[in-house]
């Protein structure tokens, strides 16, 4: 296993197609690292041109202490497991599988031996003889990867090679993923535009959108104290609560947010940078709103709304609520039944100060007082 470092990584296609902007990184040897972001933020881009698939424009790229920019793909030690799975329809699992070692030369003992113990790790051994079209999606997926493990890679490249499964079976691979990585303790790194896959499976997220980073760091940093707007709305389900507001007063340690027709609430943010009057956004997270029928919170940080619908999913209820003077739209997770609480209802949410995120109108966070 081998670090990766990337150093003012540049990819366009001509003057007005930049696709990443000077990416800097490095993924530590043994690290599980996951690039997520929206369709065309360029964090599969990336992945290719640490393959070697994709040439950078400028930058420099390190695999261990090796300079690898210039070197071909097949000389980098790196294994990739694509959205397709790309079996060779003829073939046996276990021709699959060591295809790649029989290119290289590799001597016949320990091809059998590579691939038994990859298989064994990926409970396959039983689907050693049999062809890719008789194999579910999920067996499929658990060859491809198989045929990467042979190799003993530097470094295991993922490219969203769960989006052909069904949520059940991702679901699986995941646990599964993370298993391998344990047993292994070999550097991956996985591109997905899931963020369920992301928060899940990775020790470090890193977080693209245009071509940038936007925030890199553990799935708990992130989406505890996201760097920006885009971070904050893009990291959570349901997505975090957005409302546009003015700061009413700023200090050190709270700040007064008028939400124009709605009333002011408090975050325990440091926005003390910015004065009075400057448009802000304040954030919440569903499960930090407190939810009662009118009488039942205490008018202090609380809004008024109307309850619009509550959707039951067992173990859990999201209850979606319009508030009353501006129409926004809030969404409250209810670790319990919903009650008494009624489609129509007029009923209060409580913002808790100490779990209201602010941002800056630049979409900037304001420091979360620990």
């Amino acid at each position: 296993m081998s670090a990766v470092t990337l150093r003012n990584i540049r990819k366009d296609f001509g003057a007005d197609a930049k696709v990443i902007n000077g990416v800097d990184l490095r993924i530590e040897a043994g690290e599980f690292v996951v690039f997520v972001g929206p369709s065309g933020s360029g964090k599969s881009t990336l992945l290719r041109i640490i393959a070697g698939l994709e040439d950078a424009s400028d930058g420099e790229l390190l695999i261990g202490e090796q300079s690898c920019i210039d070197v071909p793909a097949s000389q980098r030690g790196i294994a990739m497991v694509f959205q397709s799975y790309a079996l060779y329809p003829h073939m046996t699992v276990y021709e699959n599988m060591a295809f790649a070692l029989r290119m290289a030369g590799t001597p016949r003992q320990e091809v059998l031996q590579r691939v038994e113990r990859s298989a064994a790790i990926l409970q396959i051994s039983h689907l050693l003889d049999r062809k890719p079209k008789t194999l579910s999606g999920g067996q499929r997926q658990r060859v491809a990867i198989g045929r990467a493990i042979v190799r003993e890679p530097r470094v295991f490249l993922f490219d969203e090679p769960l989006s052909n499964l069904d949520a059940a079976l991702r679901q699986d691979m995941r646990v599964e993923l993370s298993k391998l990585h344990q047993e292994l303790g070999a550097t991956m790194v996985y591109v997905t535009h899931d963020q369920v896959e992301a928060m899940t499976l990775a020790q470090r997220i890193v977080v693209f959108d245009g071509g940038v980073v936007q925030q890199v760091g553990t799935p708990a940093q992130l989406y505890e104290n996201p760097s920006n707007l885009f971070v904050a709305g893009f990291l959570g389900a349901p997505k975090m609560n957005l409302l546009g507001g003015r700061l009413r007063s700023a200090g050190a340690g709270t700040a007064d947010v008028e939400l124009p027709g709605v009333g002011v609430v408090q975050a325990e943010v440091d926005a003390s940078r910015d004065a009075a009057g400057t448009d802000v956004t304040l954030g919440i997270r569903p499960e930090h709103l407190s939810v009662g029928l009118a009488n039942d919170i205490t008018p202090a940080g609380a809004v008024d709304a109307r309850l619009d619908l509550v959707e039951y999913l067992g173990d859990h209820q999201l209850a979606y609520a319009t508030l009353t003077g501006s129409g926004q739209t809030l969404c409250a997770k209810l670790a319990g039944p919903a009650g008494a609480l009624r489609t129509g209802d007029k009923i209060r949410l409580h913002l808790a100060p100490r779990h209201c995120l602010l941002f800056d109108a630049g979409g900037r966070a304001y420091p979360r007082i620990q």
